[in-house]
């Protein structure tokens, strides 16, 4: 799984104009399921986010947790994660699990972030308006087979 976590004051994704997911102080966490991927990566991908030490302390240095801080977090699917742009001008993304394994493994991620600090979630497979207000900026970039 691939995914690229934005530490955030507050996120929004809607849908047609919808409101249907958002965050305070937490983490945007735009999330790709990819080929080959197992069912045992949500869990281990969500708990690694849970612990990744990205928020500051008394002292101004990033490390507290998104549990320390009691952090929520929004999950929205991207499978332009995927995106190979070694050829041409056109990404393509055929290293993107199939759609259903995709939801599948997005779903199953969701749940687990949700067992770890308050989650809500865009819509698979929709076009989604996300917003955001990034924290610091901070960026991270984590592939669970990196």
């Amino acid at each position: 799984m691939r995914a690229l976590i934005q530490r955030v004051t507050s996120a929004q994704v809607h849908v047609d104009g919808e409101l249907v997911g958002d965050c305070g102080a937490g983490v945007l966490i735009l999330i790709c399921a990819m080929q080959g991927d197992t069912d045992d990566l949500p869990a281990k991908l969500a708990a690694k986010i849970g612990k990744l030490r990205i928020f500051k302390d008394e002292e101004g240095r990033m490390n507290r947790s998104l549990s320390d801080i009691g952090g929520q977090a929004l999950v929205v699917s991207q499978f332009t994660l995927a995106a190979d742009t070694s050829r041409g001008n056109r990404p393509g993304f055929s290293q993107a699990a199939p759609p259903a394994e995709g939801e599948r493994l997005y779903e199953a991620f969701a749940a687990e972030m949700a067992q770890i600090v308050p989650t809500q979630t865009g819509r698979f497979g929709a076009d989604m308006a996300v917003s955001l207000t990034n924290d610091g900026p901070v960026t991270i970039w984590m592939d669970t087979d990196a």
